[in-house]
């Protein structure tokens, strides 16, 4: 009988399945199933199976659980992820995305994280928002635009 992963992955199960040890720290089925579903779409099932597969036996759920938590905090949180949730004291909403997920909800970018850079708030924009400054330079003097790279060359006279 096919685990749970290998069921809704539409893959072939057997005694040496990679993803039946990492999914036994997960309490239901449906559960199991939802958070495979939910990390081999974000990893895709290529790379889920290609990480699990790289690590020693013993590490294996440890690394889907980080799996999963890293893919619910990157859908929440694109631009710094479960780490930037953990750095800012936003780790609650991670694992509130880990529960909606092993619930089979679905999850998206909040809104109110601003795209998770705190921009201008200094918690996690190095360099403040993007329109900083006077005339399209930033509040270092350095524009984001190549042509600020370019030599500008005194007209010649003829």
């Amino acid at each position: 009988m096919s685990c749970n992963g290998c069921r809704v992955l539409r893959k072939g199960c057997s005694e040496a399945c990679v993803l039946r040890p990492c999914l036994q720290w997960i309490d239901t089925a449906d559960a199991q199933g939802h958070a495979t579903v939910f990390v081999a779409k974000f990893f895709g099932r290529a790379g889920l199976l290609s990480f699990i597969s790289a690590v020693p036996d013993a590490q294996r759920p440890a690394l889907f659980q980080s799996l999963l938590y890293e893919a619910a905090g990157r859908t929440i949180n694109p631009v710094h992820g479960a780490v930037g949730l953990l750095g800012t004291g936003n780790w609650h909403l991670c694992q509130a995305a880990v529960d909606t997920v092993l619930r089979g909800g679905a999850i998206g970018p909040l809104p109110d994280l601003g795209g998770g850079c705190g921009a201008g708030t200094g918690s996690g924009d190095l360099y403040g928002p993007a329109g900083a400054g006077v005339g399209g330079k930033r509040a270092g003097g350095w524009s984001t635009f190549s042509t600020a790279k370019r030599v500008v060359r005194a007209p010649t006279s003829p």
